[in-house]
C-alpha cells in the first residue's frame, strides 16, 4: 500500500512526497515505528518523520515528528550485523546522519525500501550538483509547528528532534566531511551461513553519474550465493537479455532436481493470545523440514484492525512459532508480511539459508474500495536456488451463501496482488508467473445443500468423501470458477470449523454455525508430492483448528561446470548471431476491433509475437511523434516491452478499460475507442497496430447537467442527438423542462431507501462486480424495469455514480465558498441554495436520505462520522489537490446536512 497518499495530505500544494517508506528507530533494545518521507519542493528535499497508529491510509493516521534537510551535510549509510546476514531476506539498517548527530533505523527487505533509498540518494546527488546554490529550506518553516520535538526545522541546520535524540542518537566519532552524502554498505560475514563470504565495505564520496549511483543501490541490496543467480538480478541492454533469455532456455543442461520438504500450515486463531505449545501442529512430522510457511487469519479482531493497526498479538504468534518449530534443526525466519489479522511466516533451516534470494512480500485487502483489510491477502515470494516460489496466505468473504464473493476475491487477489522485480523497468510479477504456488488460509467456502444434522452424521461415520462433494470449494473448482490448475489432498480429516473455544465440541452458540472446511491448503506446479494434509485437533485455542500439509519439492539446483560450459557457449553463439542477423517477427494480427466497450468493464485481445528471425530480440511499445505515452489512457498492452527466443512465441494482452477519468470525453463523442500502437524491435523495425472499437455511453462520467436533460435512457438515444445535448453549455436550454434530478440517481437512492434503509454494514461492504455490470446496463438502457444485486451492490454503484460525475454535486467553482464557511451551518445552507438547480436538487436529495439512514443505525451501525467521510469527497471534490486541512473542512461543512434538524 502506498503510504505516501497520507504524507502528501499533510503537506502544502508546494510540496511533493516523492516516496514513503515504514521504518523503525533503533535505540539499544527498544525499537519503535516510523513512517519516513521523501520530500521535495523546487528542487530542495528533506525527510519527514512521522509517528503512527496504523498503517497510514490518511494524514489523520500520522503525526509529523521531525524534519531532515538534505544537504551536503547529510548522509545515509547502510549497515549491517552479522546476525543480520543469516538470510539474504534480512531487514536493511541504516544510519542517517546530520551535521553533529546520527540515528539508526531499520527498513523493511524489499524493493520499497530499495527505491527509498535510491532516490534519497539522487536527492542527495541534486543537492551536491548545485553547490553554487546552497539550499534554504525557507518552506520547511510552516511545519514547525507541527513537529512533536524542537525538530531539525527550528533552525535549518539545527541537530534532529529531541524525541530522536532521547531515541537514537549518538555523536559522530571519526567521521570526515567527505564521506557525507556516502550511500554504504557494511556487512561482515557470516562463519556458519555464509562462510565463503567475505566482509564487505563500499564507501561513495560522491557520485557522478545516475547510473553509477542506481548500481550503487541496487549492489548495496542484493548478494548472489551462486552463479545461477545472474538470472535473478537486473539486467540492462540486449546483449544481457539474450544471454539470459539463452540461459532459461537451455536451464535443463545447467540444473538438476533436488527435493526439499516444505511444511505448510494454516490457522484461524479467532483474535485470541497464544495459549498452548503448537508444537503437536508445527513439529509433527518424523523429519524437520526444510522450509516452514505458517499463515494466520483473525490475529486481531479490534475495530482499529480495519484501519491496518499494528497489534502486540504479531509478536506474541510469532515467538509462539518459533517456539513450536520441528527441535531438531535450526531455522532462521527469513520474513513475516502481515496485512491486519492474516499474517505469513517463512522460515528455513540455516544450512539453506544462503541460497534464498529475491525475497519480496505484498499484501491486497478484498474490502471495500480495496482499503478494508479484515479480508484480502498476504503473499511472499522467493527464489530457492534456481527456482522461483510465491506462498500466498488468504482470508476470504464469509458466510455460506457468499461463494460467489469468495470466488471474486481470489481473483482481485491474484489479479492486483504484484510483486515489483528488482530491474524496476520489468513489469510486476503476478502470482501465477512463478513456477510454485503455494496458497494456504481460511478461504471459508462452506458445505451447502445438507443440513445440519446430515453433515454431523456423515462425520460421526467418517464419511468425508460424501460429505466432500456437498463442499463448496470442491464444485467451484470442478465449474473452474476458482483455483484453476490447482491440486489439493484428499480431505481424510473433519471439519476444521466451528468449534467451541477451548473445546472438541461443534459450536453450541446462539447462531450455531454447520461444519465447514474452511481452513485449506493448495499448491500449483511440478515435481510437487503431498506426504500429509491432516487437521490437528489438540489444539483448542480457537473456534477454527489448524490444518498443516508436508509437501516435498523438487527443486531446480545448478551444476556449476555445467552452467560455465553453457554459459560460455551461450556467449559465443551470441556474439557470431549479432554480427550476422536482424530480428524479425510475424503478428498474429495487426487490426483490433473492441464491441461493445462500457464503463468499468474490462476487455482484453491477444496478440501473439512469433519471432520467426535467426536471433532472440528485444521488443517494446513506444510512443508515437509527440505524444508521451505509447497508448491512449484507456488501453493497456501487457507486457509492454519483453524479450523473445528465437522460435519462440509472446503473447500480449491488449486490454481495455474505461474508467472515471476516460468516461466523460467517451460519453460526448470527443473521443473515441480508437489507437495505433508501434512495436519497436530492438536492432530491427517497427510494427503498427491497429485498435477499434465502440463505446457504449453511460450514465457514469456523464454530467447531473446533462442527465436531467435525458429522459429516455441513455443508451435509447441516437448517437448524434445524444452527442449534441451532452456537448451542450449548461447555461442553454434543450427546451423540454428538465428532471429534478437524475432518473439514475434516484433509481438507486429509491432501491436503497426502500430495501437496505436498516441493511447492516451499508456503503461498508463491497458488492459483486458482475452485479454492478447489471446495475450499470439496467440504468443505461432502462430493462429491467427495477435494479438487480444485493442492497451492498447497490450502495457501491450509488457511490461510483458520484464518483465519476465530471463535475461534483457541488460544483468546482463553489469549493473555496464551501471552505471558507464551513464552520457556520447557515452560511453553508446559503452557499447550497446558490448552486444550479439541479446540483441543489440533487445535494438535497442524497442528504436526506442520509438522515433517513441514521434514523436507523442501531440496525445499519452507521454514525455521521461514516457517512461523512464516505461521501463528503465525492460530493464536495476540489479540481486540485486536496490537503488534509481542506479535507477536514469538506467534511465539517457537510455535516451540518446530516443533523435530523436540518432538512432542506
Amino acid at each position: 500500500m502506498d503510504q505516501s497518499v497520507a504524507i502528501q495530505e499533510t503537506l502544502d500544494r508546494e510540496e511533493n512526497c516523492l516516496i514513503a517508506v515504514q521504518c523503525n528507530i533503533l535505540c539499544d533494545d527498544m525499537t519503535e515505528s516510523r513512517l519516513l518521507g521523501l520530500v521535495d519542493s523546487s528542487k530542495e528535499y528533506a525527510i519527514f518523520l512521522y509517528t503512527h497508529k496504523r498503517m497510514a491510509i490518511t494524514a489523520e493516521d500520522v503525526v509529523l515528528e521531525d524534519i531532515i534537510p538534505i544537504s551536503t551535510d547529510f548522509a545515509v549509510v547502510e549497515v549491517s550485523s552479522p546476525e543480520e546476514l543469516a538470510v539474504v531476506g534480512a531487514d536493511t539498517r541504516i544510519r542517517i546522519s546530520f551535521l553533529e548527530y546520527e540515528m539508526e533505523l531499520r527498513l523493511p527487505f524489499g524493493s520499497q525500501s530499495r527505491l527509498f533509498l535510491s532516490e534519497v540518494n539522487r536527492a542527495w546527488s541534486d543537492v551536491c550538483k548545485t553547490t553554487s546554490q546552497v539550499p534554504k529550506f525557507e518552506w520547511l518553516e510552516k511545519y514547525q509547528k507541527s513537529t512533536k520535538g524542537q525538530g531539525s526545522v527550528t533552525h535549518a541546520f539545527a541537530p534532529i528532534g529531541s524525541k530522536i535524540a532521547r531515541l537514537s542518537q549518538r555523536k559522530k566519532s571519526g567521521k570526515t566531511s567527505d564521506q557525507k552524502g556516502a550511500v554504504e554498505k557494511e556487512k561482515a560475514s557470516n562463519g556458519d551461513l555464509q562462510k565463503s563470504k567475505t566482509s564487505s565495505s563500499q564507501e561513495s564520496l560522491g557520485v557522478s553519474s545516475r547510473e553509477d549511483r542506481d548500481d550503487m543501490v541496487r549492489s548495496s541490496s542484493h548478494t548472489p550465493s551462486n552463479k545461477a543467480q545472474i538470472l535473478a538480478m537486473p539486467q540492462f541492454g540486449l546483449r544481457d537479455n539474450l544471454i539470459r533469455c539463452e540461459l532459461l532456455k537451455n536451464e535443463d543442461l545447467y540444473t538438476y532436481l533436488e527435493n526439499f520438504s516444505f511444511f505448510l500450515g494454516t490457522y484461524n486463531v479467532n483474535g485470541q493470545t497464544p495459549k498452548e505449545s503448537l508444537s503437536p501442529w508445527l513439529s509433527s512430522t518424523a523429519d524437520p523440514p526444510d522450509i516452514y510457511c505458517v499463515g494466520f487469519q483473525e490475529l486481531d479482531l479490534s475495530k482499529e484492525a480495519f484501519f491496518f493497526s499494528d497489534t502486540p498479538k504479531e509478536l506474541e504468534w510469532t515467538k509462539a512459532v518459533t517456539e513450536g518449530l520441528h527441535p531438531e534443526a535450526k531455522y532462521a525466519l527469513v520474513k513475516l508480511v502481515r496485512l491486519v489479522g492474516i499474517m505469513l511466516l517463512f522460515y528455513i533451516k540455516k544450512e539453506h539459508a544462503e541460497f534464498i534470494s529475491d525475497i519480496e512480500a505484498e499484501t491486497v485487502g478484498t474490502g471495500i474500495m480495496g482499503r478494508m483489510g479484515n479480508k484480502g491477502a498476504v503473499a511472499i515470494r522467493f527464489h530457492f536456488h534456481n527456482s522461483d516460489i510465491c506462498m500466498v496466505n488468504c482470508h476470504l468473504a464469509a458466510h455460506t451463501e457468499e461463494f460467489e464473493r469468495r470466488n471474486q476475491d481470489f481473483k482481485d487477489i491474484c489479479s492486483r496482488l504484484q510483486f515489483r522485480q528488482l530491474d524496476p523497468t520489468h513489469p510486476p510479477l503476478t502470482i501465477m508467473k512463478h513456477s510454485v504456488i503455494l496458497w494456504i488460509g481460511d478461504l471459508n467456502y462452506r458445505i451447502s445443500d445438507l443440513d445440519v444434522d446430515n453433515m454431523k452424521d456423515l462425520i460421526g461415520k467418517k464419511d468425508f468423501e460424501t460429505l466432500h462433494s456437498y463442499d463448496q470449494l470442491r464444485r467451484q473448482i470442478d465449474e473452474e470458477a476458482v483455483f484453476v490448475g490447482f491440486d489439493e489432498g484428499k480431505l481424510n480429516f473433519q471439519p476444521t470449523y466451528k468449534y467451541d473455544t477451548g473445546s472438541d465440541l461443534w459450536d453450541t452458540s446462539e447462531k450455531c454455525r454447520a461444519p465447514a472446511w474452511c481452513d485449506r491448503i493448495l499448491w500449483k506446479g511440478k515435481n510437487v508430492t503431498q506426504k500429509h494434509y491432516k487437521s490437528h485437533m489438540a489444539l483448542r485455542t480457537s473456534d477454527h483448528k489448524p490444518v498443516s500439509s508436508l509437501l516435498v519439492i523438487g527443486i531446480k539446483r545448478v551444476n556449476a561446470e555445467s552452467y560455465k560450459k553453457t554459459f560460455e557457449e551461450i556467449v559465443r553463439n551470441i556474439d557470431k548471431m549479432e554480427n550476422e542477423c536482424i530480428p524479425s517477427v510475424t503478428l498474429s494480427k495487426r487490426e483490433f476491433h473492441f464491441k461493445d466497450v462500457k464503463f468499468m468493464q474490462h476487455q482484453a485481445e491477444t496478440l501473439s509475437i512469433f519471432n520467426d528471425g535467426q536471433v532472440p530480440c528485444q521488443f517494446e511499445f513506444i510512443p508515437k511523434p509527440n505524444e508521451t505515452t505509447y497508448c491512449k489512457p484507456w488501453l493497456t498492452a501487457n507486457p509492454p516491452k519483453g524479450f523473445i527466443a528465437q522460435g519462440g512465441i509472446v503473447e500480449i494482452d491488449l486490454e481495455v478499460f474505461v474508467n472515471r477519468m476516460t468516461a466523460p470525453e467517451l460519453n460526448s463523442g470527443k473521443q473515441e475507442i480508437e489507437d495505433i500502437l508501434v512495436l519497436h524491435l530492438e536492432r530491427g523495425k517497427d510494427y503498427f497496430i491497429s485498435v477499434t472499437g465502440n463505446y457504449l455511453p453511460s450514465c457514469y462520467g456523464t454530467s447531473i447537467n446533462s442527465l436531467c436533460q435525458i429522459r429516455d435512457p441513455i443508451q435509447d438515444m441516437p448517437q448524434e442527438i445524444l452527442h449534441n445535448k451532452l456537448n451542450m453549455p449548461e447555461t442553454e436550454s434543450s427546451g423540454e423542462k428538465p428532471l429534478d434530478i437524475p432518473k439514475e440517481l434516484w433509481m438507486m437512492v429509491d432501491h436503497l431507501f426502500r430495501n437496505a434503509i436498516k441493511q447492516e454494514e451499508i456503503f461498508q461492504q463491497p458488492g459483486l462486480r458482475i452485479e454492478f455490470a447489471e446495475i450499470r446496463d439496467c440504468l443505461d438502457t432502462g430493462m429491467p424495469d427495477s435494479l438487480p444485486g444485493s442492497n451492498h451492490s447497490v450502495a457501491e454503484a450509488l457511490l461510483l455514480f458520484l464518483d465519476a460525475l465530471p463535475e461534483p454535486v457541488v460544483p468546482y467553482s463553489f469549493y473555496l465558498q464551501c471552505l471558507e464557511c464551513c464552520s457556520n451551518a447557515s452560511q453553508c445552507v446559503k452557499v447550497i441554495s446558490m448552486l444550479p438547480q439541479c446540483h441543489q436538487n440533487v445535494f438535497n436529495y442524497i442528504a436526506a436520505f442520509l438522515r433517513e439512514l441514521l434514523k436507523n443505525s442501531s440496525q445499519n451501525r452507521l454514525d455521521v462520522n461514516i457517512l461523512t467521510t464516505i461521501f463528503a469527497s465525492l460530493i464536495l471534490r476540489s479540481s486540485t489537490k486536496q490537503d488534509l486541512t481542506e479535507k477536514r473542512k469538506t467534511q465539517e461543512f457537510f455535516q451540518h446536512f446530516l443533523g435530523q434538524g436540518s432538512s432542506q
